[in-house]
Parts: structure tokens; sequence; C-alpha cells
């Protein structure tokens, strides 16, 4: 065997090293998978679709409204939710309309068949807990798509997310292949 052939053979080498260094670098803090389970985010997102998720972009950049993210609620269960509501903001909903501090909003995502029972911002965030009357500073209310069967903000035992328990947003499904793409 010829020495430049061993050279060869560890510079290849080498290099699928630190390609596999660098992938598993990418998968640990930049990106994951996620498969999305249960119906709360139907018709956007379907049981068995898997998203790819950015781990890192809610650290960087302010959470926008409608961003779909991944969290963890206090049970520690992942969940795949949508931000209705913004640190600052009165959120209430009204014979089907999405109030933000008192003016409508139209959540063009949704069908003309999803029905959102009424709320009050009280009845998700006690006077005590917010006593300005507005989503605290690093906070958060979420809603699933599937609003008649959604484990979601309005559900005392998760109430308003933080920021900390925010752990990615989705930028994309990648499966079923038929449907890879942006989601809304």
């Amino acid at each position: 065997m010829d020495f430049r052939d061993i050279t060869e053979f560890f510079r290849d080498f080498m290099g699928l090293i630190i390609a596999f260094v660098v992938i598993v670098i990418i998968f640990t803090f930049v990106v994951a998978f996620h498969p999305v389970a249960g119906n709360s985010m139907t018709p956007t997102l379907a049981e068995g679709d898997i998203v790819l998720v950015s781990k890192f972009s809610q650290k960087i950049f302010d959470l926008k409204r409608n961003e779909i993210v991944i969290l963890k609620g206090n049970n520690e269960k992942t969940y795949i939710k949508r931000i209705i509501g913004l640190p600052g903001e009165k959120i209430d909903y009204l014979n089907g309309t999405l109030y933000i501090n008192d003016k409508g909003y139209k959540e063009s995502f949704l069908g003309e068949d999803i029905i959102t029972n009424n709320f009050l911002f009280e009845d998700i965030c006690s006077k005590e807990d917010c006593p300005d009357g507005v989503i605290p500073e690093d906070m958060y209310l979420v809603l699933g798509d599937n609003r008649s069967d959604s484990f979601d903000s309005r559900d005392p035992e998760l109430g308003l997310v933080s920021l900390s328990d925010i752990k990615g947003t989705v930028l994309m499904r990648i499966w079923p292949v038929n449907k890879i793409g942006l989601v809304d």
C-alpha cells in the first residue's frame, strides 16, 4: 500500500467524521423533526404529519402572532399550538370573532366551519396573575386550530405559556410527501 493511499483514506475518513459532527450539531441545537400527535391543529396539521422545527429562532427573534410553536406543558408533554396573543395584549373571543385589545381581528387560516367558544381574557388569566389585564411579558396565549377539540391556553392546566416553555417554531411540514411545504 502506498503512503498516498493511506493519506487519502484518512483525509476522506476525516471528511466523513467532520460531516457527521456537523449534522449532529445541527440536529442537536438548530433544527429537529417533530411528529404531530392528536388532532388539535387540524385542518392545518394532521396526526402523523412530521414538521421541521427551528430550535433557536424564538431565542433570537420575537415570536409573532399566528406562528406555530412546539411547547412543553406543565405535565412535561409536548404540544403544537398557534400563538394568538402576545405580551401586552388583552385577548377575548366573542361570537366567532377574535378581539385583540378590543379590536376585531380576522383569523384567515381558520375555515368558516371552525367555531371557537366564547371566552374573555379574565377566564384565562385572573386579575391576581395578570393585574394589568393583559398578557404579561414573556407570556403567550396559544390555541389549537381545531378549536372545539384542543388542549390550549383556555384550559387552566396549561394557561398562558412562558417563552421558556416554547421549544421551537415550526418551519415547514416535511411529511407526508404530497404536503411538503410551509405551514400557514
